[in-house]
């Protein structure tokens, strides 16, 4: 595998990630600061792909005791070069695990199967979905993660009643929305969602995160995708 060498969270963290196929976007920097977990909490990042994510998650919260689980062979040994995490090569639907987690995080492939495939099956792997995998994800993160333990995913905002639904039909309750604005006054691209194992109160929507002003980052999402700030 090729890669290429660059940082995270305004360059106070080395990042190495493939050189061609799916490339880290903003994802799981937002992923990883709604994550609400305390040093000594363990982490599980399904599809955790270069460990983007997992490093966001280490950097703002020390003493994390965080894993991954990647299906892509390659992929997952780059995590583990990044990381220094345990990083599990299998299909997230298919992982057994020990201990159960207190946490669980997620950017599940979203793109219909319809459209036009990736000559890199990395790429596929990481970008397309039939429309049952969200379900499957879902049902598998819950089980991961120990009662009153969160489960928290990114997926479009076209997604979010989809996605509301099988986290309750996954036992997962207390469902909080947090879109992710472009700009103020236009409407969210992506949303952040986060449910608790067996929760019975009512779900909200939080007030999110607008990204960007005229001049560029807003504060707010400078201080989280640089300074790694919570979300």
């Amino acid at each position: 595998m090729i890669t290429t060498d660059g940082t995270l969270l305004g360059g106070r963290v080395a990042y190495r990630q493939p050189a061609t196929g799916y490339r880290t976007g903003l994802e799981p920097v937002l992923l990883a600061a709604h994550c609400p977990a305390q040093p000594g909490d363990r982490v599980l990042e399904a599809g955790c792909g270069a460990g983007a994510g997992l490093l966001c998650l280490l950097t703002r919260v020390p003493g994390v005791l965080a894993e991954g689980v990647e299906i892509d062979s390659p992929t997952a040994e780059l995590a583990r070069h990044n990381t220094g995490v345990v990083i599990h090569c299998t299909d997230i639907c298919d992982y057994v695990p020990g201990p159960v987690y207190d946490h669980a995080i997620a950017n599940p492939p979203w793109h219909a199967q319809n459209g036009t495939p990736s000559p890199l099956p990395s790429r596929t792997l990481a970008k397309q979905a039939d429309p049952a995998l969200l379900d499957r994800w879902l049902r598998a993160l819950s089980a991961l993660v120990r009662p009153r333990g969160t489960v928290t995913i990114i997926v479009p905002a076209a997604q979010f009643i989809s996605a509301a639904t099988a986290a309750r039909a996954a036992g997962l309750g207390g469902v909080c929305l947090t879109p992710i604005w472009p700009r103020a006054g236009v409407g969210a691209k992506l949303v952040l969602l986060r449910a608790v194992r067996g929760a019975r109160g009512p779900d909200q929507v939080a007030p999110g995160l607008v990204l960007h002003h005229a001049d560029g980052f807003t504060s707010a999402a400078e201080a989280i995708l640089r300074d790694g700030a919570a979300l």
